[in-house]
């Protein structure tokens, strides 16, 4: 099998626009940041470093988060590997405790929330098949804000 050998150009160690075929290194803390109370998400790769395949995010849930609420994607399977902590996920009607290491796949049309009654914070890494998730952030950043001062 012929190695590839990567120029310095064709590894992005940082949030500067990026092509599919560039290498993402990141280190922990390091992506596309937003900041939502007791939560927060970091963009690792999205859309448009995956051609539109996935998206990869980390999710930070304070300890006392009490959920988003629930919710559901159409059209996108989510994928969750448990980094940290001992968060909670809501799956259709039932809430189940996670440890570290855990796998877990929401296909498309599930009901699900998160919330973490921990003593610490937990970590969560999440691919959103296909991508595009990111899009909404925006939106999802402003709606956490007008929470907030509510």
């Amino acid at each position: 099998m012929a190695r590839r050998s990567l120029s310095k150009q064709s590894v992005r160690d940082d949030n500067a626009q990026r092509s599919s075929r560039d290498v993402i290194f990141l280190q922990r803390e390091e992506g596309r940041r937003y900041d939502l109370g007791r939560l927060t998400g970091i963009f690792k790769a999205d859309e448009a470093d995956t051609d539109g395949a996935y998206s990869v995010s980390e999710w930070i849930l304070e300890s006392g988060l009490q959920g988003v609420g629930e919710h559901k994607h159409d059209e996108n399977d989510e994928v969750f590997y448990v980094l940290e902590g001992a968060p909670e996920v809501l799956v259709g009607e039932c809430w189940r405790r996670f440890q570290p290491g855990t796998f877990l796949r929401i296909p498309a049309g599930v009901v699900h929330d998160f919330r973490n009654n921990g003593e610490k914070a937990a970590r969560l890494l999440n691919l959103f098949i296909p991508g595009g998730f990111e899009r909404n952030m925006p939106k999802i950043s402003a709606w956490f804000a007008a929470q907030k001062e509510a």
